[in-house]
C-alpha cells in the first residue's frame, strides 16, 4: 500500500540559497539526526543542466547533483538499534529552483520511495523569502507485517525525521546564505 507525506516550511531566505542546499548530497546527512549515524558510502554526481540564463541569483558554489546522480547511504533506522541499513538512491528529476526528486533504487528500506522537494518563492508580511514543499510517497515492505509496523511508529518516525529537518535547517543555512542577523531563527 502508498502511503503519503507532505511537509510545508517557510524560509527567510533566497530560493535559490535554499534550492542548493538541498541540491547538494553533502547536506543530507546535517539534516538527519545523529543517532542515525549518517555515512556517505557512495556517491556519483552528474552535474544538472545549464543554469538558464535568465535565471536570478547567484549560481551555487557548492555541489549541485543533477539527474542521474546516485548515491548510497548507510544509517541506523531506529535508536538503539545496533545494525545499519544502505539506501541507494538516485535524483531522478531536476529542475533549476523548481525541485528535484529522489527515488530508493535496489537496496533501502522502503518496498517504494519517491521524495520531492520543491521550492517558490513566497512573501511572508514584508519578507521575502522560500516555501519548501516535501511531497513523499512510499510503500513498506513485508507487507501486512509492515502495514502495521507502519500504524506502530513508521509513520510518526517520518513525520519526527521532517520535523527535526525543519529545524536543523534553520540552523544550517544561515551560515550557508551569506545573510547575517536573526532570520534564521523566523522559520514556520
Amino acid at each position: 500500500m502508498r502511503h503519503h507525506y507532505i511537509a510545508r516550511q517557510w524560509v527567510p531566505y533566497p530560493v535559490n540559497v535554499v534550492f542548493a542546499f538541498f541540491a547538494n548530497p553533502q547536506n543530507l546527512g546535517p539534516l538527519m539526526p545523529s543517532w542515525q549515524k549518517v555515512q556517505m558510502e557512495g556517491l556519483l554526481v552528474v552535474d544538472p543542466p545549464p543554469r538558464p540564463p535568465a535565471l536570478p541569483g547567484p549560481a551555487p558554489r557548492a555541489m549541485v547533483a543533477g539527474a542521474g546522480t546516485r548515491m548510497t547511504i548507510r544509517f541506523r533506522p531506529v535508536p538503539l538499534l545496533p545494525i545499519k541499513l544502505a539506501w541507494d538512491a538516485k535524483i531522478t528529476e531536476f529542475a533549476w529552483n523548481e525541485h528535484f526528486c529522489d527515488e530508493q533504487e535496489r537496496r533501502g528500506p522502503f518496498a517504494y520511495w519517491k521524495h520531492c522537494h520543491s521550492v517558490k518563492e513566497e512573501i511572508r508580511g514584508e519578507q521575502t523569502g522560500t516555501l519548501i514543499t516535501d511531497q513523499l510517497a512510499y510503500a513498506m515492505r513485508w507487507g501486512l507485517l509492515g502495514e502495521m509496523a507502519h500504524t506502530l511508529g513508521a509513520a510518526a518516525q517520518i513525520r519526527a525525521l521532517f520535523r527535526y529537518r525543519q529545524r536543523r535547517l534553520v540552523e544550517l543555512l544561515l551560515p550557508s546564505s551569506g545573510l547575517t542577523g536573526d532570520a534564521g531563527t523566523r522559520a514556520s
